[in-house]
């Protein structure tokens, strides 16, 4: 879907009105990320950066010595009387 739409001032700066079809279809709710690539403007979802270095920072711990339990290890109360 292509729709051509007018550049409006909105306060200080400039801005476009988009159409909620077309949010839908990206799939842009709350937020979105945006860019300038070649002679586009492009508006994408948010990448989830939740776990964003995780695996370098584990690597770090890990090459430091510094991957013990962070908790002892401990047993329940009447573990002991437990058949396996």
């Amino acid at each position: 879907m292509s729709v051509r739409v007018p550049i409006r001032r909105i306060g200080n700066s400039q801005g476009v009105l988009l159409p909620k079809p077309l949010l839908e279809q990206a799939g842009l709710e709350a937020e979105a990320e945006l860019s300038v690539e070649d002679d586009a403007i492009i508006l994408r979802r948010p990448q989830r950066a939740v776990r964003k270095g995780w695996a370098e920072a584990s690597q770090r711990i890990a090459q430091a010595g510094d991957d013990t339990l962070a908790w002892p290890e401990f047993g329940n109360a009447g573990d002991g009387d437990l058949q396996w």
